[in-house]
């Protein structure tokens, strides 16, 4: 069996990525970024926030809400909401373009503050410390193959949570590494896994 799901377009893909026809986005989403390798400390602190606000809801609220907290959030550059006052917490609760969860925000903000401690590249090179070695490590032939969390996310969330970030449990530091390359979670028979091994 091979897990994979099939659009009118022919192409096999991960089932989450074909859940309905009017998932164009998703789709584009599955096959151009998930699992693609993201890097640089700004890019990780998005993907890090927006796995956060994930949390409880579907992927595709948070897809489909991105330019929204891109807007709300400076473009998640670390500098600049690192500053973010508890004005700026209190306009962020009004602003329908995102997800209006007090804690959330407060970690996103929290978060921020951290990373901008950080020497220029660390969060980079930290979180990219806990990717496994791909040799070796199962490849899934169904989403039931596919972990919740792995001994690397729960590592990279205690680090993390030692360092002073919040909102980064295991699951949804697997979540972030999956969906930044550090691991290839696209299943075997899907049109994407060898692109994603191959960047």
């Amino acid at each position: 069996m091979s897990g994979v799901a099939y659009g009118p377009d022919g192409v096999p893909r991960c089932p989450w990525g074909m859940e309905a026809d009017s998932m164009a986005d998703y789709r584009a989403y599955h096959d151009t970024e998930w699992g693609r390798p993201v890097h640089g400390d700004d890019a990780l602190y998005e993907r890090m926030c927006l796995e956060a606000f994930q949390s409880g809801l579907s992927w595709i609220t948070i897809l489909r809400r991105r330019e929204g907290f891109r807007a709300a959030f400076a473009d998640f550059r670390i500098e600049k909401v690192a500053a973010f006052t508890d004005a700026d917490a209190e306009r962020l609760l009004a602003d329908a373009g995102i997800i209006r969860n007090r804690a959330k925000i407060a970690a996103t903000i929290s978060n921020a503050k951290v990373a901008a401690e950080l020497p220029a590249g660390e969060l980079d090179a930290l979180i990219w410390s806990y990717a496994p070695e791909r040799a070796g490590r199962p490849v899934p032939r169904t989403f039931a193959d596919v972990p919740p969390i792995t001994p690397e996310s729960t590592a990279l969330a205690k680090d993390l949570k030692k360092r002073g970030f919040r909102f980064v449990g295991p699951t949804t530091a697997y979540a972030l590494m999956q969906a930044c390359g550090l691991v290839n979670d696209h299943l075997a028979a899907c049109h994407v896994r060898d692109a994603v091994d191959r960047a």
